[in-house]
């Protein structure tokens, strides 16, 4: 089940919340059941079949912690720690990266091993980050011996199972032990509606508009010229924003219905002056992650400048992989790693960009780095990235020719990646506005007041936003 959907808005989250208040007034504990099998039926619309690896990867992650929260012996609970975490990663290692292990190994030797053609369960790679830091956490002590009905509420809780944010269980678990969480807030619920209506706008108002045009642009990149191309990447530079961003606008307001506050997972990342910055703006609970149970168990920048930068790279090489088993994904994320090292030294040697140059290299990089990110190979992103520097030719948009740039009498051609290029162009400058110029919407949310004026707003975005529902998308997170 997703959430641009009719089952989801329609049915499954009115019934869930109606119950699971209900319930509330009579038994805390089986409201929270309730709230758990939901998640779980939320899961498994999408594909029941990996729903008894969701449920033992739960239980043995469960045992494992309860365990080392009790354990006094520190070579015993190393011991056990390690055999959690291998458990963890060994299951994302075999359905993720097994075929493409095997692919580069027949590549390489020229063995004939077999390609299992394995599906990816749903959410394995954002469920595997959950339950690590729950591990090292119980390790350390810092747990608090959570019930199991808990323990299996924090992993499922639907908002955030599917693609985060990437909750902590020091996020959520006190949330759903305190009493007045269990009564309806209409503050909250206004907020929730409010949030998860922008949310919702933004995938499938603004993401899945841009999707149709980077999809047209990467499955065509032979016929790609300078305009094309730039097209191209920009439409899924900010189809991913949206429709990433969407996604945790949504997880954010379904969950504020139920009085619980999930982390904040995007603020205003193409605002950033510095790719530092971006980090701190983008997928804010992944670089969280990444810093407080890699970066620093790595060393951080406690072990000098060299370790400092072999770490970074460590950091962003694991950021690189857990997206996508596939060489597009280890160049971007080691790309993002050089440009961070980069950023450091930069910074280090006191140099100071202008901030509008220090941002529009900022956007730039990370524009022709989502490259990569996007193309189906290497392949295909070097046609791209060859076509945005002019190696495929100046061709302009018939549009653009006969409306502009008549006197240059330069090569036109009919533009098939949109209907308009002219279209599609103002389109392109009104997201950048709004991801670049607009308050965000976590800032809309803050300042969020029930009113007139903000129940049209939200009105005319849900209506529009409803309309487009027969064209069912999904997000583009769910296949990482």
């Amino acid at each position: 089940m997703i959430f641009n959907s009719f089952e989801f808005i329609f049915m499954f989250l009115p019934v869930v919340f109606i119950v699971y208040f209900a319930l509330n007034k009579i038994n805390f504990t089986l409201s929270k059941t309730w709230l758990f099998l939901a998640s779980l039926f939320f899961y498994g619309w999408w594909n029941p079949i990996y729903l008894p690896l969701l449920l033992l990867s739960l239980t043995v992650n469960y045992i494992i912690g309860t365990n080392l929260g009790k354990m006094h012996n520190q070579k015993s609970k190393k011991i056990l720690l390690t055999v959690g975490i291998l458990f963890n990663i060994s299951l994302l290692g075999y359905f993720k990266y097994h075929d493409f292990f095997v692919e580069n190994v027949n590549a390489v030797f020229g063995t004939d091993f077999v390609i299992l053609n394995l599906v990816l369960p749903l959410a394995i790679s954002f469920y595997t980050f959950q339950k690590i830091p729950y591990l090292v956490d119980s390790y350390r002590g810092e747990t608090k011996g959570y019930n199991p009905l808990n323990y299996g509420l924090f992993l499922t809780f639907f908002p955030q199972l599917i693609a985060g944010p990437i909750v902590q269980h020091n996020d959520v678990m006190v949330q759903f032990e305190d009493k007045e969480n269990r009564k309806i807030n209409y503050n909250n619920i206004a907020t929730g509606l409010f949030i998860f209506g922008i949310g919702l706008f933004k995938k499938v108002g603004i993401a899945d508009t841009f999707a149709v045009w980077a999809n047209a642009g990467y499955s065509t990149p032979e016929n790609l010229t300078f305009v094309d191309s730039w097209v191209t990447s920009l439409s899924y530079t900010f189809q991913l924003y949206f429709d990433f961003s969407g996604y945790s606008d949504m997880a954010i307001g379904a969950a504020l219905l139920f009085n619980i506050v999930l982390p904040i997972n995007f603020n205003s990342p193409y605002k950033a002056l510095s790719i530092q910055d971006f980090w701190r703006r983008w997928h804010m609970t992944l670089s969280r992650f990444l810093t407080n149970y890699i970066y620093i168990p790595l060393g951080g920048n406690r072990k000098g400048a060299v370790r400092t930068y072999l770490n970074i790279l460590a950091v962003f090489f694991i950021s690189g992989i857990w997206h996508g088993a596939g060489w597009t994904f280890i160049i971007w994320g080691i790309m993002h790693g050089v440009a961070s090292v980069i950023n450091r030294l930069w910074n280090r040697a006191g140099f100071k960009l202008p901030k509008l140059l220090a941002w529009f290299i900022t956007f730039q990089f990370v524009n022709v780095a989502w490259v990569f990110f996007r193309a189906p190979s290497v392949e295909v992103a070097l046609q791209v990235l060859k076509s945005m520097v002019g190696l495929n030719g100046f061709s302009l948009p018939d549009d653009l020719q006969n409306k502009v740039f008549n006197t240059l009498n330069l090569p036109y051609y009919d533009f098939t990646i949109m209907d308009s290029f002219t279209k599609g162009a103002l389109l392109l400058i009104i997201a950048f506005g709004i991801a670049v110029f607009a308050k965000n919407s976590i800032q809309l949310k803050d300042a969020f007041k029930p009113n007139w004026p903000t129940a049209v707003y939200l009105a005319v975005l849900v209506i529009y936003s409803v309309l487009q529902l027969q064209n069912v998308s999904e997000f583009l997170y769910f296949n990482f």
